[in-house]
């Protein structure tokens, strides 16, 4: 899909991954909306490139359709959804005060996979009924995984199978959607320089940058959104998970 002119939804947009697939796409020529829980961080991010900026809960119905409405009335109908927002809650299932929060798991699940589904879900359906362009295509989405999807660590119960839920939804979207000419993928990043990550002590950093095999060091989020728009641009791209982790594999704590 050539992306200049397209209109384009991140999620998560006002920081991190989010917010560098948000600037790759306004370089490209996209109309770009952010959504964010943080409109603070959002309206910042959208002032400097001129997007707008929509605050939204991903995971709630009602909040999602306004600002997808809102999007197609201000910027025209999406064909573009990048779903960057998540949150990673750490907790063991058995641990010295009891067994897991429940709440905490379906909070985790509720943000990271069901706010994927709830904006793909409604992304794919404007998209839709949208004329198909030169490529037969109609829109493309990209979710965002991770390589706790597949090498989830002590700790990570909550995260891991919200990320492994993107990762099993990923093909038979594709495979569903398919005969709208609207693509389905997702990245598994692994351990990336995102603001959670370096407000971590510079020790710690130093740490999780070694266990990486090559290069050795916390991935970028441009890397992220170079990765996105080559997905978006690349029409052979269609129902997989891409790692982006310079090859490491998360030992189990």
């Amino acid at each position: 899909m050539n992306i200049q002119g397209q209109t384009a939804i991140v999620t998560g947009g006002g920081s991190g991954l989010g917010a560098a697939t948000a600037r790759a796409l306004v370089e490209k020529g996209a109309k770009v909306a952010l959504f964010d829980i943080n409109l603070e961080a959002a309206q910042k991010l959208a002032d400097e490139i001129g997007g707008l900026a929509l605050a939204c809960n991903v995971s709630s119905a009602d909040d999602a359709q306004k600002a997808v409405a809102r999007v197609a009335d201000e910027l025209g109908a999406p064909r573009i959804l990048v779903n960057c927002a998540g949150i990673a809650n750490a907790g063991r299932i058995v641990g010295r005060d009891g067994p897991h929060d429940l709440e905490l798991y379906r909070r985790v699940i509720e943000v990271n996979l069901i706010g994927s589904f709830n904006m793909l879900r409604l992304v794919s359906d404007a998209a839709s009924k949208l004329e198909p362009l030169e490529t037969g295509e109609r829109g493309v989405i990209i979710s965002t995984a991770s390589v706790a999807a597949f090498d989830g660590q002590i700790g990570q119960a909550a995260y891991a199978s919200s990320k492994a839920g993107i990762a099993g939804l990923t093909l038979p979207a594709a495979r569903e959607l398919a005969r709208f000419g609207i693509r389905v993928m997702a990245i598994a990043p692994g351990i990336f320089g995102t603001p959670m990550l370096l407000a971590m002590p510079q020790e710690v950093q130093d740490s999780l940058a070694a266990s990486i095999p090559f290069p050795s060091r916390l991935g970028k989020p441009e890397e992220y959104a170079a990765l996105a728009l080559h997905i978006i641009e690349n029409p052979m791209l269609n129902g997989e998970t891409i790692r982006l982790d310079g090859a490491i594999r998360m030992a189990p704590k």
